[in-house]
């Protein structure tokens, strides 16, 4: 696994619907702003434009010296040279990512359930995601909402991964989920909504999210 991987506390996911802007553009942006982590997230394009989405977004990544992760498509993260991929469910398995992608490649992996978060910290994986922690409009088909308390009980079990809290995180609860147990806040809408508000959006999640004070481990 990646052993220069240093969660952020905030950690801002792309959405071209709701920022109005290329990815690549939004990684500028969020880099601008402070951005240290993004993942390009891309559910609608097809497989030839995401690639050049994906091109154009890692060039900017490398321009601003920030770090890149694919969401999903291993493919695309190898071919594009991105720095990793964040993994779902129904993607590629670890293991299998690693094998591709090398062992300097970043992963993270979803969880939905303390069992699944549990399994995940065996895989050989950089970090564990795991929500969604709030009620979130940004995935239709999302899972049920897990909460803190479950959060603070993952925390507890997995002292020693690196972990993600994703779902439904903005301005005003990131404290509470970075006081529960999390090393780093996953956020996609509160970050990038309005795109002329990125840096806006992102210094407020960055400033509520310093002030807070982790529990558990780290």
């Amino acid at each position: 696994m990646n052993s220069r991987l240093e969660l952020p506390r905030v950690y801002p996911i792309t959405d071209r619907k709701l920022s109005g802007l290329s990815h690549a553009e939004q990684v500028r942006r969020l880099a601008a702003a402070g951005a240290a982590l993004i993942q390009l997230r891309e559910k609608h394009l097809p497989a030839d434009q995401f690639y050049a989405e994906a091109v154009n977004a890692v060039a900017a990544a490398r321009e601003a010296g920030v770090i890149l992760l694919i969401n999903d498509r291993v493919d695309i993260a190898k071919m594009t040279g991105a720095d990793g991929v964040h993994l779902g469910r129904d993607d590629l398995p670890p293991a299998a990512a690693r094998q591709l992608l090398g062992r300097d490649a970043i992963i993270g992996l979803s969880t939905h359930s303390i069992t699944e978060a549990t399994a995940a910290a065996r895989e050989p994986v950089d970090y564990v995601a795991f929500g969604p922690i709030f009620r979130t409009d940004t995935k239709p088909d999302t899972e049920p909402v897990v909460g803190l308390g479950q959060l603070a009980e993952i925390r507890n079990a997995l002292p020693n991964i690196p972990l993600v809290a994703i779902g439904g995180i903005n301005a005003e609860n990131i404290t509470a989920v970075i006081e529960a147990g999390a090393d780093s806040a996953a956020v996609i809408s509160s970050a990038v909504a309005g795109g002329e508000n990125i840096a806006k959006n992102l210094a407020l999640l960055k400033t509520a999210a310093n002030g807070s004070q982790p529990s558990g481990a780290k």
